[in-house]
């Protein structure tokens, strides 16, 4: 027995719309949640793009005389100080996608059913909640 295919009904110009703009407040969210977390930060003393540049300086200088065991640890934590620089010098600021955010926390929100607790919880700042237009009631 053949099984006989529907054909597709095209979207409408709603639903593709819809689509869309749930792409682009998910994109936004999104963003805005990665900013947070990675201007969080680590417990302990900070590091500063100059004390990884002094580091990488010292690492070059006990390169010399390093046994190979050593001389393959130390090119390692070279390798790792290189992307956490290159990290440093990329890092976004989360007031810059503070205010797209706001524009579409409400929306997104009522959408997928977040209460204000869980953005709380993630570190979304209380004011830019306000801001936002999303309450503790929600």
């Amino acid at each position: 027995m053949a099984s006989t295919k529907q054909p597709k009904s095209p979207m409408s110009a709603e639903h593709k719309a819809a689509l869309a703009e749930g792409r682009t407040e998910g994109r936004v969210v999104r963003e805005y949640l990665e900013a947070i977390r990675s201007n969080k930060g680590k417990p302990g003393r900070k590091r500063t793009p100059a004390s990884v540049a002094l580091r990488l300086t010292a690492i070059e200088a006990e390169l010399a005389t390093a046994s190979p065991v050593r001389e393959l640890e130390l090119v390692q934590e070279r390798i790792d100080l290189e992307q956490e620089l290159v990290s440093m010098q990329n890092k976004v600021d989360p007031t810059t996608l503070e205010a797209k955010f706001a524009e579409v926390a409400a929306a997104y929100s009522r959408r997928k059913g977040i209460s204000y607790n869980a953005w709380r919880a993630v570190g979304v700042d209380a004011a830019v909640l306000k801001k936002a237009g999303v309450s503790r009631a929600q």
